[in-house]
């Protein structure tokens, strides 16, 4: 994590997408390391299978029951590297995101220094804590992709590689079904952004109007005028409540195609071996292996639609964060 006493660095102000390309590279390190223990982690979610199939093909034959036991401790092993891989994954990119997260405070808490005086009359309160907080959150999340992310990546082009050892048909249908997957979330990744930017902008204004009741609640009590205010910041934060299920709506088709494609497109490649095994073109092991393969890509494919949406919010946030900083002082610091 970033120390507190240690500047940000100089940050990339040319778009969203350069600013959070500038989080990751301020930690490439780390980054790196994230990337190497995702993959490590995904891969070894397909070994698994791999193992259980040698097991059933090489152990459950009469008097062999030494290699049997032998493939039982090989996959008590895989599941224990796993696990550790796992851990060190997730306490990885855990760092990873909570460096983002501070040095993005760090950034705001010091361009609202600069602008001094003229903070308060260029952007509300709420704003700023908005932007320090809940972007800079939205933000760090989208560098999962750079661990898990990655993994995803390769854990695809694993499976697809045992599936060519075992069938070039199933290979070919999870080489061309699992990116057809992903990019049919691709125009609901598009309303998102929308949706999430109009709910962003409906968001910053309620908590500057919010602010402003609160710092001249008794010059409104005096005027007699709290129950106007209150009827309109009310108003305001039905049609926020509004948008926000606008948001929910398309993140909710989001996660259901996320987890229900992957389990269609399961159920279709077992099919496949079923047939096959049953024709003798594969074995029982083979046919079981088939099953966890495919299995295990339900994860890469989670996280490339998790990783889809979580860059949209990110980029939803920076966009923001962006037109924070681009306000000016009033007058230059000689």
């Amino acid at each position: 994590m970033t120390d507190a006493f240690i500047a940000p660095g100089i940050l990339d102000r040319r778009g969203p997408g350069w600013y959070l390309w500038w989080l990751i590279a301020c930690q490439r390190g780390r980054c790196a390391a994230g990337a190497a223990l995702g993959s490590a982690w995904m891969v070894g979610l397909t070994l698994p299978p791999f193992v259980l199939s040698r097991a059933v093909d090489d152990g459950l034959e009469p008097g062999h029951a030494g290699e049997l036991a032998g493939w039982c401790v090989v996959l008590l092993g895989v599941g224990v590297v796993n696990a550790w891989l796992a851990i060190m994954r997730h306490r990885t990119m855990t760092r990873v995101r909570l460096d983002a997260v501070f040095r993005t405070a760090q950034v705001v808490v010091a361009h609202a220094t600069r602008l001094g005086a003229a903070l308060p009359r260029r952007v509300g309160a709420g704003e700023v804590v908005t932007i320090g907080f809940g972007d800079a959150a939205a933000m760090a999340n989208t560098l999962t992709i750079t661990g898990p992310g990655v993994g995803a990546v390769v854990a695809y082009a694993v499976v697809a590689a045992f599936l060519l050892s075992v069938s070039w048909l199933l290979a070919v249908v999870v080489l061309i079904g699992v990116p057809l997957f992903a990019l049919s979330v691709g125009p609901l990744l598009g309303r998102l952004q929308g949706v999430q930017m109009a709910y962003r902008e409906q968001q910053g204004g309620l908590a500057a109007r919010f602010g402003d009741i609160v710092g001249g609640l008794r010059v409104l009590g005096g005027l007699g005028g709290k129950q106007v205010y209150a009827e309109r910041y009310r108003r305001d934060s039905q049609a926020l409540q509004a948008q926000g299920y606008r948001v929910a709506a398309v993140t909710s088709w989001i996660g259901a195609l996320g987890v229900g494609l992957p389990m269609l497109f399961l159920a279709v490649v077992t099919w496949l071996a079923a047939r096959m095994a049953a024709q003798g073109a594969i074995t029982v092991g083979e046919l079981v292996a088939v099953y966890g393969y495919v299995a295990v890509l339900v994860v890469p494919v989670s996280f490339f639609v998790e990783g889809g949406s979580d860059l949209s919010r990110g980029l939803v946030a920076a966009r923001r964060l962006l037109s924070f900083l681009a306000l000016e002082p009033y007058a230059a610091d000689p």
